[in-house]
């Protein structure tokens, strides 16, 4: 489980300081599907990267399974990173001299046996459609395909929780869905699946939507309440 308590964290700017998050706090719940939504700058990537070790909040924690993140030493966070939490980004971020098979393998942490890393790769590549791409290099692929490849990197190392940015975001409507149903899939294995986005891909597949807006958590709408009956 992961659990943001009170996070803020603030930039620098010339014509101030921005609070890029404010006072944010919630948890997420093994085997959840959540989304967070809101208009562009409200804080969405950061509170990813922060959630997954990757940027330093200025106050507040982000425990993973009672581990403060931010409180451990950067070796074992880092490892803690490596192993548990995968990452998927709007703009892929593959090895463009690496292909396929081994832009994958590069999310696998350095002491996975080898024959560990062959089996998770086939099986990877027969279910995101890339057995003919796997010698192929990035420049050489689609969009949809170099992001299935992210997908497979964040997938390979059979993480607890996967953090994806923008995930659909460069991708036409048929590839984001396919992006969506390996998303659904990993969840109903077990795992874990926070998405940022801006667009309604995500609602249909999240149980759990949050609001972001200039850095604050907006509180959850009331239910609705079905009319009274007519006396």
């Amino acid at each position: 489980m992961i659990v943001a308590e009170h996070l803020h964290r603030r930039f620098r700017a010339p014509a101030g300081d921005v609070n890029a998050l404010d006072d944010v706090s919630f948890s997420l719940q093994p085997g959840e599907f959540v989304a967070v939504k809101g208009p562009s700058g409200c804080g969405k990537s950061t509170l990813l990267l922060t959630l997954g070790g990757m940027q330093r909040p200025s106050s507040g924690r982000v425990l993973l399974d009672g581990h403060d993140l931010y409180a451990l030493p950067p070796a074992q966070r880092n490892r803690l990173r490596a192993t548990r939490i995968g990452f998927v980004f709007q703009l892929f971020h593959l090895i463009p001299y690496l292909d396929v098979r081994h832009n994958i393998l590069a999310g696998l942490p350095p002491d996975t046996h080898p024959r560990t890393a062959r089996q998770r790769l086939d099986l990877l590549l027969d279910q995101l459609g890339l057995g003919s791409r796997a010698h192929h290099l990035p420049g050489g692929l689609s969009a949809g395909e170099r992001q299935r490849v992210a997908l497979a990197r964040a997938l390979v190392k059979q993480p607890d929780v996967i953090l994806a940015d923008e995930p659909t975001g460069n991708l036409d409507p048929d590839n984001a869905a396919e992006v969506f149903r390996q998303l659904a899939l990993f969840r109903r294995s077990g795992g874990t699946v926070m998405v940022v986005t801006h667009g309604p891909d995500a609602a249909p597949h999240a149980q759990r939507i949050l609001q972001l807006a200039a850095g604050r958590l907006l509180p959850d709408p009331p239910p609705s309440v079905p009319p009274s009956p007519a006396p």
